[in-house]
């Protein structure tokens, strides 16, 4: 068993959560902080990625070479991401490396020289990135379901849009940053080898001096559409079904998270079973939970022939309504051996428990620790879910297809 989960809030906002585990050679670090894509201005879309692109091209002293051969030198293995809410700066590496890594992601952080010179090198890697999603159609179809799905902003892709990335100058890379990047809601989410105290001292050098400033929270607006057709030259067909779920903090969240495991989870699952394995529709299906702070969606995509999409389209639907009738207790018992063996992994992995656990402490202002999963996740029963469902049945749905013709939409389902 780990050892608890321990916490600490800065007097400037920034909170530290550690959960220790000696059987660890590693250490792992995920920082979350509040400069996600809700954040772009409206015509700057994407600008939160270009901060985080530029962000790495040099911090402190040292230039984007030296940042670089740095963290190689300390064996940091790294990585970075923006979503809705956040951009995300992690790394992992042995446990005696992990205050000189935070060190370093502390001048990332606090005095990125984000170098005009390199501003032309970062707008290609944006466009670079936002051409791969166009050249994806699942990746371009699930961009768009998201942003019909759930309110303005926070639908919002990261990619952003050409027009906005290559109007983005240097003092809106600057002004962004001087906005989002602050103590105050930034989460810094510690998982390995490590001493607490230490740790909480190290932070608090690092980080203790740093100067908090308030930020207004986006207003939420409903999408104009949940009903929509992306015209594409291709063979195939994607489709994106997305329902109203409930978010990560909600008591019923792993009753929901059960039923759509049930729905999408290995070869046994319904929607494998029923549409891929049974009927032959298409090459790939599946659906997910997926949560924001204050909203929760599922999220259904099917990748397909054209000739096969209207038939794909009705029956997936029906399968999803069909939900609503219940499970059974076969479905859950297999469903919870898959998960449980994703949790021994997970508990393996300093790096997904630095993240698990900010993330945790984001949603529910506090982090669970795997044993509490494990029992939210014993605790599910086929009667249990089947409640949930009857009172929270896949309903209003949003359809986004992509493809070389529109398809028809059951009017119970638009």
């Amino acid at each position: 068993m780990n050892k608890p989960i321990l916490s600490h809030v800065f007097s400037n906002g920034l909170v530290l959560v550690a959960e220790p585990n000696d059987q660890l050679e590693s250490a792992a670090f995920h920082v979350l902080v509040p400069a996600g894509s809700c954040r772009d201005p409206e015509d700057k879309a994407g600008l939160c990625g270009f901060v985080c692109e530029m962000s790495l091209r040099g911090a402190g002293p040292r230039n984007s070479r030296q940042w670089s051969d740095e963290l190689d030198r300390l064996g940091v293995e790294r990585g970075e991401s923006v979503n809705a809410s956040h951009t995300c700066y992690g790394g992992a590496t042995l446990a005696r490396n992990l205050f000189p890594a935070l060190a370093l992601y502390a001048d990332l952080l606090r005095c990125p020289r984000l170098p005009e010179e390199e501003l032309e090198a970062g707008r290609m890697v944006m466009l670079q990135e936002l051409r791969a999603v166009e050249d994806e159609p699942s990746q371009k179809l699930l961009q768009e379901l998201r942003r019909h799905q759930y309110p303005h902003p926070w639908g919002r892709p990261a990619v952003g849009d050409a027009a906005g990335i290559r109007d983005i100058g240097p003092a809106e890379i600057r002004t962004f940053y001087e906005q989002y990047y602050h103590p105050n809601e930034l989460i810094l989410g510690v998982a390995g080898r490590f001493d607490w105290d230490a740790l909480r001292d190290h932070v608090e050098t690092l980080f203790g001096d740093w100067q908090p400033r308030p930020t207004a929270e986006p207003v939420a607006e409903a999408p104009a559409t949940r009903v929509l057709h992306i015209p594409y030259e291709t063979a195939q067909t994607q489709i994106g079904i997305a329902y109203d779920s409930v978010p990560y903090s909600h008591p019923d969240y792993f009753q929901a998270w059960g039923a759509v495991g049930v729905l999408s989870g290995g070869m046994s699952s319904r929607l494998f079973t029923e549409v891929r394995e049974k009927r032959g529709l298409c090459y790939s299906i599946h659906a997910s939970s997926h949560s924001l702070k204050e909203f929760g969606s599922v999220f259904c995509y099917a990748g397909t022939t054209a000739e096969r999409a209207q038939e794909t389209l009705t029956v997936t639907l029906d399968e999803l309504r069909g939900l609503a009738q219940g499970i059974r207790s076969g479905e859950l018992d297999r469903l919870k051996a898959r998960i449980k063996s994703s949790l021994v992994m997970q508990q393996e992995s300093s790096s997904a428990r630095g993240a698990a656990i900010a993330r945790d402490w984001y949603h529910l202002g506090y982090a669970r620790p795997l044993e509490e999963v494990e029992a939210l996740i014993d605790g599910l029963t086929a009667d249990s879910i089947n409640a949930y469902l009857s009172e929270h049945p896949p309903h209003d749905f949003t359809v986004v297809t992509l493809g070389p013709e529109p398809l028809e939409i059951p009017v119970e389902a638009a």
